[in-house]
């Protein structure tokens, strides 16, 4: 791959001229690099996302690069940083990879690629510093940009601040989009020409295959896997819910063969290949355990299960339950596949008191229930905590983004859009 441009300067970019911090190869640490954040479970999400593309050592790379799709790294940058901070910079830029940084704010770039540069670093960086949590597994490498002003921005409004400060210090802020102008870029190279000469059918193909291998994160982890809470709260808005939840119901609700990247393929790790293994679940039973406290309605409820009916039709387990539950379980029915038009038509909803959604599981356990998975609908004003559960929930939180379930996976819908 070549690299569309690289600026002439980066602030706080500099390679250390020391030796080599260890006798393996860069193309070795890059290798032990991806393969240790595979095997973290902090990072469940974005494990698909390094998948994709390739990963190539240059010379002449001073830090990293990447086009939307395929990554260069430096190699004196690898070979004068520590393991941690090679952990951090291949997560960096599988954040721009994660997030689509050079198609969704290739507007920005035109105005002006430097400002663009450290706005998307600025945003990357905080949320990567704010995941490890002091664990110390990645290492943020000296000169990187990190400016806690910017703690829950967005790349748009991180931008627009950095360019009215070039501005009001004297800067044009003026660009022709090349990325050759003088001035600070950020941490890293973003390949913007290189990302703008992937055809339409490539790009296209990206953008599924991200959205593919994200939603597989987001599912992967599972109850209590310790799968990051920051990862689901960026990239769900990017996401259709249908199509999580569809993923969700169908990875768990069959008798499915499906791959996991935690457990590579040793039989193609040992040529440096990274290949997820095949795991294989018998299911039979699905719980969709319905909120009926106030806050949904009819029509999202209709549209709801309409939803679930869909994905059953094709998916079909040999049970469905529905809950309706406030501060307790009020009603409970259960359909076969073939009964699937009366769960829709015949369904009758009950309930209408507080939010306690601690009844559900204890009402499973109680009647010995064990579904392979539960889909929760509802608007996360919960009274009681979130529960315990013993198998895989999916949280579908309708009109409440601050509703951060502890457990389980979670989905945020605005009823609009229902």
């Amino acid at each position: 791959m070549s690299v569309g441009y690289i600026p002439k300067a980066v602030a706080g970019a500099v390679v250390p001229r020391s030796a080599r911090l260890t006798t393996a190869t860069a193309e070795q640490r890059l290798q032990k690099a991806v393969y240790d954040i595979i095997q973290n479970e902090q990072y469940t999400t974005i494990i698909g996302v390094i998948m994709i593309g390739t990963k190539t050592i240059e010379d002449d790379m001073p830090t990293a690069c990447t086009n939307g799709r395929d990554e260069i790294y430096g190699r004196e940058w690898i070979d004068t940083h520590t393991d941690a901070e090679v952990r951090y910079t291949v997560l960096h830029e599988n954040w721009h990879k994660m997030l689509q940084h050079l198609k969704n704010y290739h507007h920005l770039m035109k105005i002006c690629p430097q400002t663009a540069n450290i706005a998307l670093d600025h945003v990357i960086n905080l949320n990567l510093n704010k995941e490890d949590c002091g664990k110390g597994f990645v290492k943020m490498p000296d000169g990187c940009m990190a400016d806690f002003r910017f703690e829950g921005m967005t790349e748009q409004q991180v931008f627009n601040i950095l360019y009215q400060e070039r501005q009001d210090d004297g800067g044009d802020g003026d660009s022709d989009g090349d990325g050759d102008s003088d001035g600070d870029g950020g941490f890293d190279f973003h390949d913007w020409e290189g990302a703008n000469d992937l055809s339409d059918e490539e790009q296209r193909s990206l953008e599924r295959e991200i959205e593919e291998n994200i939603r597989q994160g987001l599912l992967a982890g599972g109850t209590g896997s310790g799968g990051s809470k920051q990862y689901e709260k960026i990239v769900q808005s990017q996401l259709d819910w249908h199509e999580i939840l569809r993923e969700f119901i169908t990875t768990l609700c069959v008798g499915n063969d499906y791959s996991s990247w935690r457990k590579p393929n040793r039989r193609y790790l040992q040529s440096g290949e990274y290949r997820p293994s095949g795991v294989s679940d018998q299911v039979s039973e699905l719980c969709v355990a319905i909120d009926t406290s106030g806050s949904i309605g009819t029509r999202e409820l209709s549209v709801f299960l309409s939803e679930i009916k869909s994905i059953c039709e094709t998916v079909k387990p040999n049970l469905i339950r529905v809950l309706y539950w406030d501060t307790k379980v009020c009603r409970a029915e259960q359909y076969k596949t073939h009964e699937l038009n009366t769960m829709i038509s015949q369904t009758k909803p009950d309930g209408g008191g507080g939010t306690d959604v601690t009844c559900v599981p204890e009402y499973l356990a109680e009647h010995n229930i064990s579904p392979q998975a539960v889909v929760v609908l509802t608007d996360g004003h919960l009274y009681g905590g979130w529960g315990l559960w013993n198998t895989n929930v999916l949280w579908c939180i309708l009109d409440n983004e601050r509703a951060a379930p502890d457990t389980g996976k979670a989905i945020h819908i605005k009823s609009h859009t229902m």
